[in-house]
This record gives C-alpha cells, structure tokens and sequence, in this order.
C-alpha cells in the first residue's frame, strides 16, 4: 500500500513529535512545582475533551481496506496535532508567565527549555503531567508506543518489507528527538523505544519473516 511518496517522512515526524512530547511531559512531571504551599496536592482531574477517540472499528487489523488505512492514518495524525497542541500551548503560556520569550512552540530551542529545567511548574501543570505519562495517559508508554506501531501499520498494510522501512524511519524519529532535546531522552522514552520495537519482533514473528 502506498499513502504518499513520503510516507517514510510521515512516520519518522510521527515517532519525533511522539518523542519529543513524552520526554517534555516527563520532564514537567519529574519538576519541583513552585506553589507555596508544598503541602497541597492538586489532582488532574478535568477531562480532556479535546481528545479524539478512535472508535473500536478504526483498530488496525489486516483486513483493513486501502481506504480505511488511509482515514486511520489521518484519525492518528489529527488526535496527534490535536494533543500536541494542548501540550505546547499549556508550556508557552507558563513559559510567557515567567518571561521565557522568543521560543518557537515545537521548535529545539522549545524543547531544550523544557530539558534545561530553568523554569518553575506550577502544581496544576505538573499534575496534568503526571497524568499524561501515567500507565494509561496519552504520553505513557502504553499509549504512545501503541499509536506509533499503529501509524505504521497504518500505512504499511501487510508489506512486512514496508514495515521494516517502517521501523528504521521511527528509528531516525527517536534520533532527531534526541538531537532536538540537546541531551539523552528521558527513561520513559527508553521504555517506549523498546516496548515498540517488541511490537515489530511480535509482528515479524507472526508474520513469519525471521
């Protein structure tokens, strides 16, 4: 199956911005908040109503038309950008509370502020962090190894040749994460890299391409 000319390009972006956005909120959550009163704990509790749900028939299977890939690569480009968004604009309005000026959302220089630490996280923010690497948050392992593997799937259909192409471009998304963070990934990055990178050995397997 073929999506585009640049669907290498497609997932290498996808696993980088998917990178980047896990290791920033890990960072945020792993921040000494500065509220004043050390004592209070504010829980993330509002729900995320930005957040676009997949439906039970959009899971890749390899029964999947042509057309339904294509709708499900774009269902995770969209929910991807949507969350994507939410996160950054969340940091640049703290940064701009703290007058953290002239960053680019999205850009290395935004992504090495938030490695840097050079910032106070306010408790709310920090909560929300929390709750976005838990086991089941959009940025935890969990998820978001799931939503990379299927974004290839997604576009390599059953091509196990195409997977493998699959899996060096998410390969070189990790790399370019890595170079636009200024520093090595943070652990649940690491954690994420590997529980992909089992999904491709259990795919192969079944497949049975050695």
């Amino acid at each position: 199956m073929k999506i585009n000319d640049n669907y290498q390009n497609i997932q290498n972006n996808f696993a980088y911005v998917n990178a980047n956005n896990a290791a920033a909120a890990s960072k945020v959550a792993s921040e000494k908040d500065g509220s004043t009163d050390s004592s209070v704990k504010v829980e993330a509790t509002t729900p995320n109503t930005d957040r676009v749900e997949l439906s039970s028939d959009a899971k890749v299977t390899n029964k999947m038309s042509d057309a339904d890939r294509a709708a499900l690569v774009e269902s995770l480009k969209s929910d991807l950008n949507t969350q994507t968004t939410r996160f950054t604009n969340m940091m640049m309005q703290m940064f701009n509370k703290q007058g953290i000026t002239g960053l680019q959302a999205g850009s290395d220089a935004f992504w090495r502020q938030i490695a840097s630490g050079n910032y106070t996280v306010d408790a709310q923010t920090k909560a929300e962090a929390q709750q976005a690497i838990s086991e089941d948050g959009y940025w935890g392992v969990k998820q978001t190894s799931q939503r990379i593997f299927d974004m290839a799937k997604a576009i390599a259909g059953d091509d196990t040749e195409m997977m493998k192409k699959m899996q060096n471009a998410i390969e070189k998304g990790f790399e370019q994460a890595t170079a636009a963070w200024g520093k090595e990934l943070p652990g649940i990055c690491g954690e994420t890299h590997t529980a992909i990178n089992g999904m491709f050995d259990e795919y192969y397997k079944n497949a049975g391409v050695a």
